[in-house]
């Protein structure tokens, strides 16, 4: 009885060891998953250097310039971020081992305990004199019979246990390899992390004295700001415009459908009273969705939220959506109603979903692509050329156009998302 105890005892301490591995490969999931955006992050920040060192040769410090090392900054704060993770989800699993080999160390000397008491009762007992007398020592006849069995299960259980013990060994040598693995991986990341708060500090500085020499031009600042607010109102009005003429004609198809759906019904009833005007039943910019492609192209589009491709092959984030704090100049609030993505001079420009232009428009020399995808819109400005019409059906990653370059040799693109003419957060519609 004690034997099938400790083998009961022995089951349970592999099953706790089977739980807590299983959650070292949801953890190990994890830790994959955060190499993967690590690697991510420093092709990011290796292609904003790139751009840093074209803005540098130029030997200029601009405002755009000052944008991207902002972007950069940001980028390398999320690796530092990312690493630190990935140091606690490594703790995480140093612990766990931890108390894995320690029950394993338990369990070994619990065996090695066992399996001696065997050997010496085996020892003492491995005569068939002695076998017999243990047998013909017992009180009755089952009680013999019971002896006899035991010593037959003896021997079997006597190998088991000592497989038992192998096993045992063995999954503590594993766990032992494991542990050392993750204790250098942690030390690896510890100094990765070291070197990364190092280059922040330094972009940090040159970021400092950037905002300095902007500041020390600050009328031409303003100057460049104003002028910027101009361009985005006009042409935040153009969209506005093109998007109330399309509620606009969507409704007016509505009227017209409904009312010959009212007329249709009407005849056959034999009535001959004439109809009123009907209305449609979406307002609205929900009636941009009223015909069955529309709706199910709103739908399309809204499922692929957060994962749509982004409107150019590379490029950085450099202008956020919003009102927010201009850069240098605290006690101004710029607005914006997309984000500015900074790219590769002459960049293609791509449709990040189906749908059709419905506007190409020029904003200061330079273009703007409106396409809709039922109830939705996205916006494309500052393109130096457009290769789509009005009216053209597009598709996913379709070419539409180019980026333009101004003279500094900077070329970003404008991206907004809307809903109607609510003005959306696009980087919570592309993917990562």
């Amino acid at each position: 009885m004690k034997l099938l105890l400790h083998k009961k005892n022995f089951y349970c301490a592999l099953f706790c060891l089977m739980l807590s591995g299983s959650s070292l490969v949801v953890l190990g999931q994890s830790r994959e998953e955060l190499e993967k955006k690590k690697k991510q992050l420093n092709q990011d920040i290796e292609y904003t250097n790139k751009i840093l060192k074209q803005t540098q040769e130029k030997k200029a410090t601009s405002l755009k310039g000052l944008r991207v090392l902002n972007s950069q900054i940001n980028t390398r704060e999320k690796v530092i971020g990312t690493i630190n993770t990935q140091i606690k989800v490594l703790n995480s699993e140093i612990v766990a081992k931890n108390q894995n080999i320690s029950s394993l160390q338990r369990q070994l000397e619990q065996l090695k305990k066992e399996y001696s008491g065997m050997v010496l009762f085996a020892f003492r007992n491995q005569s068939a004199y002695n076998k017999m007398m243990f047998i013909f020592a017992a009180t009755d006849f089952n009680q013999a019979y019971k002896r006899m069995k035991y010593l037959q299960q003896f021997g079997t259980y006597r190998r088991k246990q000592a497989e038992y013990i192998n096993r045992t060994q063995t999954a503590l040598n594993v766990k032992v390899m494991e542990l050392s693995t993750n204790k250098k991986e942690k030390n690896t990341l510890l100094v990765e992390e070291q070197k990364e708060k190092a280059t922040l500090t330094k972009e940090k500085v040159k970021q400092t004295e950037v905002v300095g020499q902007l500041q020390s031009r600050e009328k031409a600042l303003r100057q460049e700001i104003a002028k910027k607010q101009r361009e985005a109102q006009k042409l935040n009005k153009a969209i506005q415009d093109i998007i109330r003429r399309e509620i606009e004609i969507a409704r007016r198809k509505a009227e017209e459908e409904a009312r010959r759906k009212a007329e249709a019904e009407a005849k056959a009833k034999g009535s001959t009273a004439p109809v009123e005007a009907a209305k449609p039943t979406a307002t609205g910019s929900a009636v941009l969705s009223a015909t069955p492609e529309a709706a199910k192209l709103t739908a399309d589009f809204v499922s692929n939220r957060g994962r749509l491709p982004w409107p150019v092959e590379k490029g950085v984030i450099v202008d956020r959506f919003g009102t927010h704090q201009h850069e240098v100049l605290s006690k101004i609030t710029v607005n914006n109603d997309g984000i500015d993505i900074k790219t590769n001079s002459g960049a293609a420009v791509r449709a990040v979903f189906s749908g059709e232009v419905v506007a190409v428009t020029q904003i200061f020399g330079e273009y703007a692509i409106i396409i809709r995808h039922g109830e939705y819109f996205t916006v494309y400005s500052n393109l130096r050329s457009a290769s789509v019409r009005s009216g053209e059906k597009v598709g996913i990653k379709q070419v539409i156009g180019t980026v333009a370059t101004d003279a500094e040799g900077n070329a970003e693109v404008n991206f907004q998302v809307r809903k109607g003419q609510t003005a959306m957060n696009p980087e919570g519609w592309l993917a990562n």
